[in-house]
C-alpha cells in the first residue's frame, strides 16, 4: 500500500516540527559561557592623623635610663590604628639626630618614629613647615631614616629630583584598590632647602603636573594632604576653600588637611555627576604639649573605599583623642585617650580637660554630614 501525497506531506511536516527544537538548541550560542564576570567587590580602610608633635617636655618624658620609650603614648589607640588596612600621618618634627630638641625647631629621638611605626602607621608626611627644623642634615637623615623601615613608606620631602621623580607620586595598590599620595606645604618657616634637597610646596603649576602624573599611573583614587590654613584658627580660609575647589576641579578625589593644631570642619562633597569627594581642613594635633584651648586633642578621619566597576566612598567618619598631659594626668608619659575611653583611671584635671575638648569640638563639627565614631 502507497502513501497519497497528501499523507506523505504530513508526516514530512511531523518529521521537521520534532526535529526542530533539537536543531535549535543546536544552534543557540551558549550565553551561560559568554555572560561577564560580576565584578568583584573590595574594601580599603584609610586611617587619617594629625600632627605628631615633640615639645621637649614629651622628650623628657620619654626618656629613660636606655634611651627613649613611647609605647604608653599608644596604648589605647595602638588597635585602631593597626585596623586600618593603611594608617597615615603628619610627622611634624625631623630625625636630625642628637642634640634632641623641641620648639622652634623640632628634632626628635629615633625611638618617636619607630614607635608609631610599631602602632601601626605605615605612610608619613614629611612635607609641612618644620621640614627643615634642622636643616640638610635633618631633611636627609629623616628621609634616609624612614627609607630603612621596610614597612612603611614616606612621602614628601626628597634627598634630589631623582628621588622625587622615582618616588612621587606616591602610588600603591592594596586589596586591589590603587591610591595615588600627594604632600605639599604652603612653606617651611622662611628656611630655604639646601640644593639639591626638595620640600613639595603649595605651587598649583608644579601641583598639576604630579596631578596629571598621578593619572597616568590610572590610580582608582588621588588623595592629597595638605599643610596649609592658619594656626589655632578653627575654621577654614579663603584659600583653603580655593585650593579645595582648585584641587577637586583637575581630578583630585579626596583632601586631607593639616597645621593649625586645631580641628577644622570636615565634609563630603558630592560633584554633578554624583562622586563624593572627602574634604577634611584640619585634623589637629595628634599628640603634642600644646596647652592653649583646643590644641590638646584631635581627631582620627577613617575613610572606606569600595571598588567594583567603579571606586566609591562606602563608608567615612571621624573619632576624637585628646592628649593627656602629665602635669594633669600625673602619670610619667604623655598618653592619648579615646573619647569612649572611661575615665575613672584620670585625673579631675585630666577629665575636665577632655571634656572641654569633646564639648568644644562637637559644637564645632554638630553642622557635618560626616558622623563621629567609637572606638
Amino acid at each position: 500500500m502507497t502513501l497519497s501525497g497528501h499523507t506523505r506531506n504530513i508526516v514530512t511536516l511531523l518529521t521537521i516540527i520534532l526535529a526542530l527544537p533539537r536543531v535549535i538548541a543546536q544552534d543557540m550560542p551558549d550565553t551561560t559561557a559568554c555572560a561577564p564576570a560580576t565584578p568583584t567587590t573590595t574594601q580599603l580602610s584609610l586611617l587619617f592623623a594629625g600632627d605628631f608633635m615633640q615639645h621637649l617636655a614629651q622628650i623628657e618624658a620619654a626618656q629613660t635610663d636606655s634611651g627613649y620609650c613611647y609605647d604608653d603614648c599608644w596604648q589605647y589607640v595602638h588597635d585602631e590604628i593597626s585596623r586600618a588596612d593603611i594608617a597615615i600621618g603628619n610627622f611634624e618634627t625631623t630625625l636630625g639626630g642628637k642634640p634632641y630638641n623641641g620648639y622652634p625647631s623640632f628634632c626628635a629621638p629615633d625611638e618617636f618614629f619607630t614607635s608609631l611605626v610599631d602602632a601601626g602607621f605605615d605612610i608619613f608626611l614629611t612635607s609641612n613647615n618644620h621640614s627643615l627644623d634642622t636643616g640638610k642634615r635633618g631633611i636627609e637623615r629623616t628621609i634616609s631614616r624612614m627609607n630603612e623601615e621596610d614597612r612603611i613608606a614616606q612621602v614628601g620631602t626628597y634627598i634630589d629630583r631623582t628621588d622625587r621623580d622615582n618616588r612621587y607620586p606616591y602610588v600603591f595598590e592594596k586589596n586591589g584598590i590603587k591610591i595615588a599620595l600627594l604632600n605639599y606645604t604652603y612653606g617651611t618657616n622662611g628656611l630655604t632647602e639646601s640644593a639639591p634637597n626638595i620640600v613639595n610646596r603649595i605651587d598649583t603649576a608644579i601641583m598639576a603636573q604630579d596631578i596629571a602624573k598621578a593619572r597616568a599611573a590610572a590610580p582608582d583614587a588621588i588623595i592629597a594632604c595638605i599643610h596649609w590654613g592658619i594656626e589655632y584658627d578653627q575654621q577654614p580660609n579663603k584659600s583653603q576653600h580655593e585650593l579645595a575647589d582648585w584641587l577637586i576641579a583637575h581630578g583630585v578625589d579626596h583632601i586631607i588637611g593639616s597645621h593649625p593644631h586645631v580641628i577644622q570642619p570636615l565634609e563630603m562633597r558630592q560633584d554633578s555627576a554624583g562622586k563624593e569627594h572627602l574634604v577634611v581642613y584640619s585634623l589637629g594635633n595628634y599628640i603634642s604639649n600644646m596647652k592653649i584651648r583646643a590644641t590638646d586633642g584631635g581627631m582620627m578621619v577613617r575613610l572606606v573605599l569600595e571598588k567594583d566597576s567603579v571606586t566609591r566612598v562606602a563608608d567615612c567618619g571621624y573619632s576624637l583623642v585628646y592628649t593627656a598631659r602629665p602635669v594633669k594626668s600625673g602619670k610619667k608619659n604623655f598618653e592619648l585617650i579615646p573619647a569612649a575611653r572611661p575615665r575613672e583611671e584620670y585625673t579631675e584635671a585630666v577629665k575636665q580637660g577632655m571634656q572641654i575638648f569633646l564639648d568644644d569640638t562637637r559644637k564645632l563639627l554638630k553642622t557635618s554630614n560626616i558622623a563621629e565614631y567609637y572606638f
